[in-house]
């Protein structure tokens, strides 16, 4: 394998220095921006340093096609031979739930980048093929005459691929999307580790970069975090609060504008009192616009807001008007948190809701009661909203982190965390 760093004014020429030294076939690891050193260092322009890898074609990956190879003409030998023992339904289902699963070869590594052995069940066939086929064969044979054109081996890859994303969740539109994108590339020979590199960056380039929270340019940033009620908003606040007051040094206010949830409120409270920053409950326009003069020599003020009903029109305009009363008089930030534990037709219902009062960043929570991340991508293309954290937990402040594109994606092709 082939690991290698190209520094550049912008990622893009980055990469395209890297594809042109080593190939299309290069898979991006990392990227991150490069301070100039030395005697007028601000002086230097900005440069972005991109880590690639290209896996080179050694015994252990040749010993794998091979093998694949073999269990694939064993499977074909075996369709041509009469049909005189019909497994049973059950049997059938078993050999199709494999094949479907087979994609979860050990992507252990794939941020390090796909040191995987790619295997094929045994019992690989066509999905559901059997059903339709006619019995005999003669009708067998006749089939074949009929020219019909037997699938590759990187196409049934693809298949394994595309039913992996469907498993872990990702809507069918967007799963096809990014296969059809990637098949206008493959080659009939292309090596199954190539194909799996190029939807891994296809993927990633989909997520984009985490866009956390930062500093505002001069003054005080106003941070507002909307969602539907029972997300964690306020666990997260206080994780968020934690990081920038214990690890940052940061001077933090926090402000709670939810009136209706008593609960929320105190508990907002008891995490102020812990980190020993200033809180308020808040009102009006006028209250926030009050907190905003008291503190302004701070670094962050964190708002809290509550979860309204889609058909309640008196709160979305009270929310409104919350959020963009801060507009030309400080710097802002809206963080629109959702649980991935939600179905993907009710965070489509969320997302379009607080769409009409602002633009946002998504937060995505309880990725530990899940096992399936599809509705991070989902969203993250149907909103093109930015993912900025992610939490797993209720541990103040631990249990929260940047989105981590390369983790998430690694899962949704059937790797483990």
């Amino acid at each position: 394998m082939i690991i290698k760093k190209f520094v550049a004014k912008t990622e893009k020429e980055a990469i395209e220095n890297a594809r042109k030294e080593l190939g299309e076939g290069v898979v991006v690891m990392n990227v991150k921006d490069v301070k100039s050193k030395g005697f007028l260092a601000f002086l230097k322009p900005h440069m972005t340093e991109v880590t690639v890898a290209l896996e080179e074609e050694s015994e252990k990956y040749t010993a794998a096609v091979s093998a694949i190879n073999n269990v694939i003409a064993s499977s074909q030998a075996k369709e041509a031979q009469p049909a005189q023992d019909t497994p049973a339904p059950a049997v059938r289902q078993e050999a199709s739930r494999k094949e479907n699963s087979a994609i979860e070869e050990k992507l252990d590594s794939l941020q390090s980048l796909l040191e995987q052995q790619l295997q094929k069940p045994e019992e690989a066939k066509e999905k559901k093929e059997v059903k339709g086929e006619k019995e005999g064969k003669g009708e067998k044979e006749e089939k074949k005459e009929t020219g019909r054109q037997e699938e590759t081996e990187i196409d049934k890859f693809m298949k394994l691929l595309h039913n992996t994303m469907l498993e872990n969740e990702v809507d069918e539109k967007y799963a096809k999307e990014i296969i059809d994108e990637i098949a206008q590339i493959n080659k009939p020979n292309m090596p199954f580790d190539y194909a799996l590199a190029n939807i891994y960056q296809k993927m990633i380039l989909k997520f984009g970069k985490p866009n956390s929270i930062t500093p505002a340019s001069s003054g005080i940033k106003m941070v507002f975090f909307i969602g539907p009620t029972g997300v964690g908003k306020t666990t997260t606040i206080a994780k968020i609060a934690s990081i920038f007051k214990v690890d940052q040094k940061k001077n933090v206010a926090l402000l709670t504008a939810d009136t209706y949830r008593i609960a929320a409120a105190e508990q907002l409270r008891t995490y102020a009192n812990i980190l020993e920053v200033p809180f308020r409950i808040i009102y009006t326009v006028e209250e926030v616009e009050k907190a905003m003069e008291d503190f302004r020599g701070y670094d962050y003020i964190l708002i809290d807001t509550a979860g309204h009903s889609h058909q309640n029109t008196a709160q979305k305009d009270s929310m409104r008007n919350l959020i963009h009363s801060m507009d030309g008089k400080a710097e802002k930030e809206v963080y629109l948190v959702l649980s991935a534990t939600t179905k993907y037709r009710d965070l489509i219902s969320i997302a379009d809701s607080y769409k009409e009062m602002t633009d946002y960043k998504l937060i995505f929570t309880k990725l530990d009661e899940t096992t399936t991340l599809g509705n991070l991508l989902n969203l993250r293309l149907y909103t093109d909203a930015e993912l900025s954290y992610v939490t797993y937990g209720q541990n103040v402040p631990d249990d929260i982190e940047e989105f981590n594109p390369q983790s998430t994606v690694k899962q949704l092709l059937g790797g483990k965390n």
